[in-house]
């Protein structure tokens, strides 16, 4: 159901329901959801029979991984897909070694990303006009 984008037609499926979430329903300015880092992420593309379903990308900007874009479309919410979707991303991320993991998580997302292990940090602030708040995942490394 989820995987690691490898080519255009994949991306173009990640790109096409982000703007369905983000642009569509959220208003988010198209400069503001596409940006500089699309290129140096990680997108991840979620499909159910050939039909894009959820998106997501990874960036590794520091010594830690932060999950972004994170979105499910409309028609399938509700049926588990965010929550296989969030856990696909932290799988890929401690595969490649990330033990801290940041989000900035819209506001009435807090308590959803909280089943996931993740602890809210900080103040509120606005990102594209939506209240958000950084949210960390910190986890031990496993012994050498």
């Amino acid at each position: 159901m989820f995987k690691i984008v490898t080519s255009m037609d994949e991306l173009i499926k990640v790109f096409t329901v982000r703007a369905v979430v983000f642009i569509g329903e959220q208003n988010c300015p198209y400069d503001e959801e596409i940006d500089e880092y699309e290129h140096s992420s990680i997108h991840i593309l979620g499909e159910l029979k050939g039909e894009p379903i959820a998106a997501a990308r990874i960036r590794f900007p520091g010594p830690y991984a932060k999950l972004e874009r994170i979105a499910v479309r409309k028609e399938w919410r509700g049926q588990g897909f965010g929550h296989q979707l969030v856990n696909y991303m932290i799988e890929q991320c401690r595969s490649r070694g990330y033990s801290s993991l940041r989000m900035h998580a819209q506001v009435q997302l807090v308590d959803y990303y909280a089943t996931h292990g993740f602890m809210r940090r900080g103040t509120m602030f606005q990102e594209a006009g939506i209240d958000h708040y950084l949210m960390i995942l910190e986890e031990p490394m496993p012994p050498l």
